[in-house]
């Protein structure tokens, strides 16, 4: 049985450096797989994707450039939805490196590497070397943290976060610990930058988890532990991290205080109103407006966990073997994720829910399956069988894809196959709705690197033992992902509007115009570096600060829009194919005059590229 115990004494070998690393140093084993799979995806192509990724960009290049670093604006319009953390780092990387589209991803694939890093540290110090090598391993190589960390939304910076401040409880609470004092001022820095990230949730997990385990412990009552916590220094070191941002906000964006339930259209009540209570209080209670979301039903909410922890979901019933009263450092940190899972789980069950909401739980869930993992090879078998099942029913799969669609060699771009389900897109696996079967014609490259990820999955499951099980499925998981960023390089047509941006610059000066809202072609403002105007655009999230006072009008309804068009100055018009005919009727076929398309997406212009007109340039467009 193959075993990660001590390295062993005959003579230097291959074999005998891998012991030595994998038992001296696994989480540096788990640092060279992260990079693989998230220091990878910095590059272009894909490009930045519209909505969340480029909007992401376009807000930390205006902070860079403004020099307003309290209030994130997007087109001139104030956004005051989310903490200015990741904007910050994003800028800095700007700053740094130059504004680009791989520095705009930096700071979210630097967060994703070092939670796996921490992960895989944090159980070496709880358990051992075998057991900080699995835990950082499945984190690292689970499906959820790779799907949702392919946009750059700040939930893996908020998970490092509160695995941090609640590593730094486990260190306060360890009879071992000789400064905890130093841990909580730890912990409440942890959580001041949590806030940062994303608001009071970094508050909420960490603290509801620890709740939790001191009443299971019965140790809530106890004035020691309370003593250990060091409660007002840890407070007052988050209040002095998280304080001056949001007193800054509420002083630059009044009015400072409105205490209000209600929420709806045409209202501006502030900073702080619309931060504290439409994006804290009423998103909770599925209130917010706009409502610019949607939520996943609970029972399916609880079951996507299964494909999250892929490929270790095998290794979820062995948690239930596992020792959590021992009282040791190892049973606290078992006890202590599983509180982590069972209060986000249920904090989640009542509030609106999205499928990566959920993420702060990911390092617990690799601890328990990493024990999991290490508890004994019999379990461990079964799990190998069930997993390598799923594998080669994945082969099977794409074998079959692959044999139906050889021959077909489509032209185009793969949004000719797709079909649209913009009511689907509010969820993060929304786009999976528009697969079809031709579709598949364009990912014979992806299908067939998936295919060997799958094999290599059916080599670890079923020909390995131990720890070359493990880092053989872990190495499938590194191709499988690899696959999938070749897929997304073959939907970059259809998710980013990138080319229509290089179109939009390589033609004569024009004023750009955006059909519907700033997030539905977000990469055409950041690649073609323009502030624009928006086609019936005034709606979710630039709605709230284009009601404050003083701010500027780059909305246009369909009546100011054709005065625009029928101008003598030139415009640029960026549409989705669904609303051309509309548009076109409201602008006249003789002022209709296709730039570029791509991916289903048109770039028009009222006039002709070899057309003379007026410079005119209304919008303040950097060109």
């Amino acid at each position: 049985m193959a075993t990660l115990t001590a390295p062993p004494t005959h003579p230097p070998s291959i074999r005998y450096w891998l012991f030595q690393v994998l038992y001296s140093r696994p989480e540096w084993v788990v640092l060279l797989f992260a990079v693989a799979i998230f220091g990878a995806g910095i590059v272009s192509p894909p490009y930045l994707m519209d909505d969340v990724d480029s909007v992401q960009a376009v807000i930390a290049r205006n902070m860079l450039r403004d020099g307003d670093w309290v209030t994130p604006s997007i087109n001139g319009i104030d956004y005051m939805e989310k903490p200015p953390f990741k904007y910050w780092l994003m800028a800095i990387s700007f700053g740094a490196f130059g504004i680009h589209d791989w520095s705009a991803r930096l700071p979210v694939a630097l967060g994703a590497i070092l939670l796996c890093f921490v992960t895989a540290r944090m159980g070496r110090w709880a358990f051992d070397a075998k057991v900080g090598l699995y835990s950082g391993l499945v984190i690292t190589t689970c499906a959820g943290l790779f799907l949702f960390t392919r946009v750059m939304i700040s939930d893996v910076l908020l998970t490092l976060s509160i695995l941090l401040a609640l590593w730094c409880f486990l260190r306060i609470i360890d009879p071992e610990e000789t400064h905890p004092r130093h841990w909580a001022l730890g912990l409440g820095a942890c959580l001041g930058v949590g806030t940062l990230i994303k608001g009071l949730l970094a508050f909420v997990v960490p603290v509801g988890a620890i709740g939790i385990y001191l009443l299971v412990t019965r140790q809530v009552f106890r004035w020691a532990i309370w003593k250990r916590l060091h409660i007002p220094e840890a407070v007052g070191a988050a209040v002095v991290i998280a304080a001056p941002w949001h007193i800054l906000a509420a002083l630059a964006n009044p009015p400072v205080w409105v205490f209000s339930m209600e929420a709806g259209p045409g209202q501006y009540r502030g900073f702080f109103w619309f931060y504290f209570f439409n994006e804290h209080l009423l998103r909770f209670l599925n209130l917010r407006y706009p409502r610019d979301y949607n939520t996943v039903p609970r029972l399916q909410f609880w079951l996507y966990h299964l494909l999250w922890v892929f490929p270790w979901t095998a290794w979820l019933p062995g948690v239930v073997r596992l020792r959590f009263h021992d009282g040791n450092r190892a049973a606290r940190t078992r006890l202590l994720s599983l509180c982590v899972i069972i209060f986000v789980l249920l904090f989640f069950s009542f509030s609106t829910t999205q499928e990566y909401y959920t993420m702060p739980a990911y390092p617990a869930f690799a601890i328990l399956v990493g024990c999991a993992l290490a508890d004994g090879e019999t379990r461990s078998a079964i799990a190998r069988r069930a997993t390598g099942s799923v594998f080669v029913l994945a082969l099977l799969a794409i074998i079959f894809l692959l044999s139906q669609v050889w021959n077909i060699h489509p032209e185009g771009d793969i949004a000719a196959a797709l079909t649209s389900n913009p009511e689907a897109y509010t969820l993060a696996l929304g786009h999976l709705e528009d697969l079809t079967f031709s579709a598949f014609a364009f990912l014979k490259m992806p299908l067939a690197l998936a295919g060997l990820a799958a094999l290599l999955g059916i080599l670890g499951a079923f020909f390995f033992r131990g720890y070359r099980s493990v880092l053989v499925i872990a190495a499938a998981m590194v191709v499988f992902f690899s696959a999938a960023r070749a897929a997304l390089v073959v939907f970059d047509p259809y998710l980013s509007t990138q080319p229509l941006a290089v179109a939009y610059q390589s033609a004569p000066r024009g004023t750009l115009i955006l059909d519907d809202q700033f997030y539905a072609f977000s990469s055409v403002p950041f690649y073609a570096d323009t502030n624009v105007l928006l086609l019936n655009g005034r709606v979710n999230n630039l709605e709230y600060g284009s009601n404050k006072p003083g701010a500027p009008n780059v909305f246009l309804d369909d009546e100011s829009f054709a005065a625009r068009w029928k101008s003598p100055e030139r415009h640029y018009l960026v549409i989705a194919g669904p609303n051309v005919d509309r548009v076109r009727a409201i602008a006249g076929n003789e002022l209709w005059h296709v730039i570029s398309e791509s991916g289903g997406k048109y770039l028009v212009s009222n006039q002709a590229l070899g057309q003379q007109s007026s410079e005119a340039d209304t919008t303040g467009n950097r060109r």
